[in-house]
């Protein structure tokens, strides 16, 4: 659960990598791509975006997040 974010569950995808050989593409290798996690501790007190995050997340605990709930949670303030 290292490489998993804790509020929307985003984790790593296996993705094609692309070479260009002789003008053409060539599909060669897979590659797992890791979602850009940060550690991040979640408010905590009373308040009314409280209900959004689910309930085991809901004091004010260090998790790792990805980015983008990161910045929605700024946005919530």
């Amino acid at each position: 659960m290292a490489n998993i974010c804790a509020i929307c569950g985003k984790k790593s995808q296996m993705v094609w990598k692309l070479k260009k050989l002789r003008g053409k593409y060539n599909p060669t290798v897979k590659k797992r791509k890791y979602p850009n996690l940060q550690w991040v501790r979640l408010p905590s007190g009373d308040r009314r975006d409280k209900s959004l995050l689910p309930p085991s997340l809901r004091s004010g605990k260090r998790v790792k997040a990805c980015t983008k709930c990161i910045k929605a949670m700024g946005k919530r303030k």
